[in-house]
């Protein structure tokens, strides 16, 4: 699945004599972006206009794209998604406070994968970890799966984000 991700950019100019002058550009590449910013502000209504902001994006997920967002940045972080999907990419670069290279690694390294709750993450990694080979059948309604992903959530040894009725698990480090 490809993931578009863009962002307005507007001439400063042109927004305060009045006018709305910008484009929409998408994130690839640095010089890509900042020969279209170019473009866009020699086109410009007002003569020699220099400065820009970026007024919109999407594609983003949950990450905050701010108004002078560096494009090196972004363009790391449009990668990403393109990686590990839009929604689960921004909320990871959102819970690492917008650093991309732990975000990253967090989803390459400590991803434990999708699951409808931590009762059954922690009843698969019970299972993965070879602790239910010696609990009879009989006896696995009575553990509480839930109360152990409780419990590992709590104590910080996972972190979760939640997409839509699934969580995603990650190991904490």
């Amino acid at each position: 699945m490809s993931t578009e991700t863009r962002i307005y950019v507007a001439c400063l100019a042109a927004y305060n004599a009045g006018y709305l002058h910008g484009e929409w550009i998408e994130v690839t590449d640095t010089d890509s972006i900042n020969e279209q910013v170019q473009a866009m502000l020699k086109a410009s209504p007002i003569p020699n206009a220099e400065e820009w902001a970026i007024h919109d994006y999407e594609g983003f997920g949950s990450y905050s794209v701010s108004e002078y967002s560096g494009f090196e940045t972004l363009c790391e972080v449009a990668e990403f998604i393109q990686e590990a999907g839009e929604e689960l990419a921004g909320e990871l670069v959102s819970h690492f406070g917008g650093n991309i290279e732990e975000a990253r690694e967090a989803f390459t390294e400590n991803y434990q994968g999708e699951f409808d709750d931590l009762g059954d993450y922690a009843e698969s990694f019970s299972e993965d970890c070879g602790d239910l080979a010696s609990v009879p059948e009989r006896y696995r309604n009575y553990i509480d799966f839930d109360a152990i992903g409780r419990d590992m959530d709590l104590n910080g040894d996972i972190f979760t984000i939640e997409d839509g009725s699934k969580i995603h698990v990650f190991w904490s480090r």
